[in-house]
């Protein structure tokens, strides 16, 4: 997305953020999960995959198939300005719908605590449109993300 696209999203509207974590990989990052969910909302943003967030989200989804939650994580992501994703957990779907962002042209923020493991195909992604951040504590966790939030 052309800066002069991403100014006029702002001015017409919230941003449309699709929110990526671990769900089968491990739920370990809930808590981290609802604070980005709720930083990216006070900073003015519509979360659209706020399910990642809600701690009953594996007894919503074991109620529907791989092909259903397949198809509403794509239909949200069509419909997103930019996806903003922890990354401390590996996880295939995560990649996945990083890797989908990126071909599609949507700007994507990859956060990750400071001591993880990061793929290397996260970290080594030249895309423009890809930018990481180490966060050690909540505070730069928020601050990571709104900075983020204001570019769009």
């Amino acid at each position: 997305m052309e800066l002069m696209e991403k100014i006029r999203v702002s001015e017409q509207r919230s941003p449309k953020i699709f929110l990526s974590g671990s769900i089968r990989g491990g739920r370990q990052l809930l808590e981290t999960y609802r604070l980005m969910c709720d930083t990216l909302k006070k900073a003015g943003a519509e979360v659209l995959s706020w399910h990642v967030a809600d701690p009953e989200l594996e007894n919503a989804e074991s109620k529907m198939t791989e092909g259903e939650i397949y198809a509403r994580d794509m239909s949200l992501l069509v419909k997103s300005d930019a996806l903003v994703a922890e990354v401390t957990i590996p996880s295939t779907g995560v990649g996945y719908e990083i890797c989908r962002a990126l071909v599609q042209g949507i700007p994507v923020l990859c956060l990750h605590r400071q001591d993880a493991a990061v793929s290397a195909m996260v970290l080594g992604n030249p895309d423009p449109l890809l930018e990481v951040r180490a966060y050690p504590n909540e505070a730069i966790l928020v601050k990571n993300i709104n900075e983020f939030i204001e570019i769009l």
